[in-house]
């Protein structure tokens, strides 16, 4: 069976063969840290950890490098006289990498920030100019634009007409020679700081924001490679102009390009101007990192996430039956003097599912369903199924990064504290359980077990013993 993915040139699924076999490389657009993370930053960077470890699973070597663009027109907004640009930028990128440490997305190769490849920047600006294809703007400024017109080919990856576009909003109008022009160096401005500004043969000044990645991708990942990917409000203007600049150039650039859905909150896309941004803040103080991950995971995704009050709520539901089966199959083999298998081949229609287009919700239904099976092997007792069953569930929950006896969760205090103070309590009720059935007092066993029952805990006797788990 050949990976497959939607590449968003060409609108099609392609399938995917790799520049080095066995080796795959992806630049993936990270944040800019002008503010802190949200939920939309998040679901971005979850996407391509999915990709990475799925394609990890597969035996593949994996580069990946995000970005981190530390020098932008908002950064400097925001910055103050008691924080400058610099300050607020680490900070913020501090923020980034603790909110994806939380929800178990894995640092990237290499992380690169934008104000380490100024060099690389201005090699690829000088190219530009030599070859006909970028200019300095004639009001003295400084500014250097990409010339759209001079690029047949400017529009091809979001199928647009250049006359159909939005103007560039980069740059002095009277600046340039088109309105479709963009920034490629911006000549520093009264009012911003020297520490804002490299020396450049146009005057100093720091790069626009298209050529940063442009720069990073290719000094990391040379002049052609396997993935581009992001989120869907960067192909236009964004990736359109990484391309276009890349490509004139003299790179290839990517191979494929992917896109990511967005998010939206009760029912509108998350907007300042709406005001129904939801952070990574908000997010920790509903759900375990490991629900949060599984709920912004489970979408396809290309699709939009419709996100409301009860998701949460709705996502710990749905993970408590993935966790009640681990703990009543494990019970149920430990009681038998079985050890815990190791994790086992995925299951064909989970391999399937992710080899077409990285297709989450198939995958996961592929999981529940062999959940299923678990739990009716486990009411037979049928321990061979069960084995069979935890072993399955245990490699898919590894490949989509959500097994709770994971190393990578140990951190999931809310978790541990939770479960140890349940399985405390239930131990000791079936204690006082077998008591009572010692005792032939099999009223007080039954009132036992209702009252378990009515908690949402089912028992199970069986020739080895008791098992329960949380239904």
């Amino acid at each position: 069976m050949t990976q497959r993915f939607y590449d968003t040139k060409t609108q099609a699924l392609r399938d995917f063969a790799p520049l080095v076999p066995g080796e795959v490389s992806m630049y993936v657009c990270g944040p800019t840290v002008q503010s802190g993370p949200h939920v939309g930053h998040i679901r971005s960077a979850l996407v391509y950890d999915q990709l990475r470890r799925w394609l990890e699973f597969r035996g593949v070597r994996v580069t990946l490098v995000r970005n981190v663009t530390d020098i932008d027109d908002k950064t400097l907004a925001n910055a103050t006289d008691t924080e400058p640009w610099w300050a607020l930028a680490y900070r913020v990128e501090r923020e980034f990498t603790r909110a994806y440490a939380r929800l178990g997305i894995r640092p990237p190769t290499y992380e690169p920030r934008a104000t380490a490849s100024i060099m690389e920047m201005q090699a690829i600006i000088r190219r530009l100019i030599e070859r006909g294809h970028a200019y300095v703007a004639a009001d003295g400024t400084g500014d250097v634009y990409f010339e759209t017109s001079t690029w047949p080919e400017y529009g091809s990856l979001t199928h647009q007409r250049t006359a159909e576009m939005e103007p560039a909003d980069d740059g002095a109008p009277r600046a340039k020679r088109g309105p479709h022009d963009f920034a490629l160096w911006k000549g520093r401005k009264p009012g911003e700081p020297e520490s804002a500004s490299w020396p450049s043969p146009w005057g100093p000044g720091r790069p626009g924001w298209h050529i940063e990645c442009s720069a990073m991708s290719t000094k990391y990942l040379g002049d052609t490679f396997d993935i581009h990917g992001g989120g869907l409000d960067l192909r236009f203007p964004h990736h359109e102009n990484e391309m276009a600049q890349s490509n004139a150039a003299g790179h290839a650039f990517a191979r494929t390009w992917l896109h990511n859905g967005l998010v939206n909150f009760r029912g509108q896309k998350m907007s300042k101007s709406v005001g129904n941004i939801v952070t990574a803040a908000d997010l920790f103080a509903q759900a375990r990192p490991i629900v949060i991950r599984y709920v912004l995971g489970a979408a396809h995704y290309r699709s939009v996430i419709e996100l409301n009050d009860d998701s949460m709520a709705e996502g710990e539901a749905a993970f408590a039956r993935i966790e009640s089966f681990l703990g009543r199959a494990e019970s149920l083999l430990r009681a038998a003097g079985r050890d815990i298998p190791p994790a086992a081949p995925v299951t064909a229609d989970f391999e399937a599912a992710m080899l077409d287009d990285l297709a989450i919700p198939q995958a996961l239904a592929a999981l529940h369903g062999e959940i299923t099976r678990g739990n009716q092997a486990a009411d037979a007792n049928d321990t061979d199924g069960v084995e069979v069953a935890l072993a399955a569930v245990g490699a898919m929950l590894d490949v989509l990064g959500i097994d709770p006896r994971t190393p990578e969760w140990a951190g999931d205090t809310g978790s541990d504290r939770e479960t140890a103070a349940l399985a405390t309590l239930v131990e000791q009720l079936l204690e006082q359980r077998r008591e009572a059935r010692s005792a032939k007092d099999f009223t007080a066993a039954d009132r036992i077990r209702d009252a378990l029952a009515g908690a949402g805990i089912t028992v199970a006797d069986s020739p080895t013993g008791t098992t329960w788990s949380v239904n």
